[in-house]
C-alpha cells in the first residue's frame, strides 16, 4: 500500500497483481491531482483532443490486422481517454465517469425497445430505423437539413461525404439507380477536365471535391465503404512502391532521375510481383 498527498489529502494506492475500473479511476485522481504528474495537470480537453483522435485510430488498425493482443493494448488507450476528459469535468463539477456510464446505458436502453420493451422488430433493417427514429427524437432534429448537418464535421471527408450522402438518401434525394451514380461521376471527371484546363486552381478545387462525392456515392450504391476502400488502396500503394524501389535499387535505377518509360515499366513490374504474392 503507498500513501500519496494530493491537495493535502492522503490517498491510499496498493499495487496489485490485476486491476479493475475503480482503479483506472483512481490512478486518474492521482495523476491529475496537485501533487501528482505535472504533465497529466495541465491538459485540458483541447490539448490532448488529438490524443484522442489517434487512439481510436490505432483501435481500428489493431482490428484491420486482426491483432488481439494490440486491440486489448489500444482499447485501453482509447478507455484512458474517456477517463481522462470525464476526470477534467468532475474537477470542474459538471460530471464524472459514472455519469458517462449511466447516459450510455440508458441511451442502449431507449434504442433498443424491442429488447427493453415491447416494440417488435423483423430484422436488423428495422431495428436500424428505429434507431434512427429515436435518435432524431431524442436530438430534436425536425428537418432532414439537420440530419445533414448532424453528421460531424471533423469526420475524414469520405467517412463524412457517405454519411451525409445516405441520410440524404433517406430523406429521397438518390439516384434512381447506380447508373445515375456512374453518369454523375463521368459528369464531374469532365468538368474537372475543364476547370484545370482553365488554370483556375479555385475552380478546379471546386470540381474535385464534387467528383469525389460522385465517386463516394458510386461507392454507397455499390455498397462499399469509401473511407476504407481507400486505405486499402493507400497500403497497397505502398506495398508497391516499396516492391519498386526493390527493384530500381537491385537493376542501380535512381528512381528520382529516371525517366517516364523506366519508372512505368519498374511500376508494372513492382505489380506483377506484388499481386502473385
Amino acid at each position: 500500500m503507498y500513501s500519496i498527498a494530493v491537495g493535502g489529502i492522503i490517498l491510499e494506492f496498493e499495487k496489485k497483481s490485476r486491476y479493475e475500473m475503480d482503479d483506472l479511476l483512481h490512478i486518474m485522481e492521482i495523476l491529475r491531482g496537485p501533487d501528482g504528474c505535472p504533465w497529466d495537470r495541465e491538459q485540458t480537453h483541447e490539448s490532448i483532443r488529438g490524443n484522442l483522435i489517434e487512439e481510436t485510430y490505432e483501435a481500428v488498425e489493431a482490428i484491420d490486422r486482426k491483432d488481439t493482443a494490440l486491440l486489448r493494448e489500444e482499447l485501453g488507450d482509447v478507455l484512458l481517454q474517456v477517463v481522462f476528459h470525464s476526470r477534467m469535468e468532475e474537477e470542474q463539477g459538471s460530471f464524472q465517469f459514472g455519469d458517462v456510464v449511466h447516459d450510455i446505458c440508458q441511451k442502449l436502453i431507449i434504442r433498443h425497445p424491442h429488447i427493453f420493451g415491447d416494440v417488435q422488430v423483423s430484422g436488423t433493417g428495422e431495428v436500424l430505423e428505429n434507431w434512427e427514429a429515436i435518435k432524431n427524437a431524442v436530438k430534436g432534429t425536425k428537418t432532414q437539413t439537420e440530419r445533414l448537418r448532424a453528421v460531424p464535421s471533423v469526420y475524414p471527408a469520405l467517412m463524412r461525404s457517405q454519411k451525409v450522402a445516405g441520410r440524404a438518401a433517406k430523406a429521397g434525394m438518390d439516384y434512381p439507380d447506380t447508373a445515375g451514380a456512374w453518369k454523375d461521376l463521368e459528369s464531374e471527371l469532365g468538368e474537372l477536365k475543364e476547370a484545370v484546363a482553365e488554370g483556375n486552381r479555385e475552380h478546379a478545387e471546386e470540381e474535385l471535391g464534387d467528383l469525389l462525392f460522385a465517386a463516394v456515392n458510386v461507392a454507397r450504391h455499390e455498397g462499399i465503404d469509401s473511407e476504407y476502400a481507400l486505405t486499402r488502396s493507400c497500403e497497397k500503394f505502398i506495398d508497391r512502391f516499396e516492391e519498386a524501389e526493390k527493384l530500381s535499387a537491385e537493376r542501380g535505377i535512381d528512381m528520382k532521375t529516371a525517366d517516364a518509360e523506366t519508372l512505368d515499366a519498374l511500376w508494372k513490374q513492382a505489380k506483377k510481383n506484388v499481386y502473385s504474392r
